[in-house]
């Protein structure tokens, strides 16, 4: 009996010790997780955490909170079109953005660059976009937005061609997807990647943007990568931006914004 007491007390003295270092792995792997894009020396910081000095946006729907650049629509304040708050520091070509976020359940959002403001319409922007939403249909993919729509979605390298005889956008847009592309690699299936991507949880996102290859990670996993050929319709620098989406109330938080410039 002594034995088998002795044993049984072994068994939960070896299983509480195994949990506690597991604790710790994750504990240390968050700490590690949260603290990759403040130490990270060779990037500029463009969003102080206090004040939306340098950014361009609708107050309705833009505020900072708790270190973070909050867009929010509430049910008295719904859009009736996205609405961005944009970067004023440089229009840039080629860099490599790191940031993290959070969504809501509901939420619809992204991060645009090398775009162009739609001077007829307050707080908009035309461009490559880094989608983001709370149930991830999206996260991760490349969609352009009031232009040529999906690029790549999440889970493919593609191949946009050039084409030099185009004349309307629309007739070569099909289901919101480019239709002159070429998808040349597989990611990984969508909905593997996905299982990377936290729920309303801070997750990280970082573009690698230079010259006519776009990069976008989520949780350093590669989600899309375009190559653009399509000289007509491509942007090779502009405007840097993130958005609120119509559609039902939403909240998105982002923090730690980075950018670095390539030469």
């Amino acid at each position: 009996m002594k034995n088998i007491f002795y044993n049984g007390l072994l068994c939960i003295l070896l299983l509480c010790y195994f949990q506690s270092c597991k604790k710790k792995t994750e504990q240390l792997k968050s700490e590690e997780s949260t603290s990759i894009l403040k130490n990270d020396t060779n990037f500029t910081s463009i969003f102080d955490g206090k004040t939306l000095n340098n950014w361009k946006g609708d107050p309705t729907y833009w505020r900072v909170e708790n270190g973070c650049l909050v867009g929010e629509v509430t049910p008295e304040t719904i859009l009736k079109r996205n609405t961005f708050i944009i970067w004023q520091g440089d229009k840039p070509a080629n860099f490599e953005l790191k940031l993290e976020y959070k969504i809501s359940a509901t939420g619809n959002s992204g991060i645009n660059y090398r775009s162009e403001l739609i001077t007829e319409t307050p707080f908009a922007l035309r461009g490559y976009q880094a989608d983001i939403d709370g149930k991830n249909r999206y996260t991760g993919q490349n969609y352009e937005e009031k232009k040529r729509t999906t690029l790549a979605y999440r889970g493919e390298k593609v191949i946009l061609e050039n084409n030099n005889n185009i004349v309307d956008l629309k007739s070569n847009i099909k289901n919101n997807c480019w239709q002159i592309r070429d998808v040349v690699e597989s990611l990984g299936q969508s909905d593997s990647l996905k299982v990377s991507i936290k729920n309303n949880d801070w997750n990280q996102v970082h573009l690698i943007i230079k010259g006519n290859r776009l990069k976008h990670y989520v949780n350093d996993i590669l989600m899309s990568d375009v190559i653009d050929n399509d000289s007509i319709n491509r942007n090779l620098s502009g405007y840097l931006g993130v958005q609120v989406h119509t559609g039902p109330p939403m909240k998105v938080e982002y923090r730690n914004i980075k950018l670095k410039n390539f030469n």
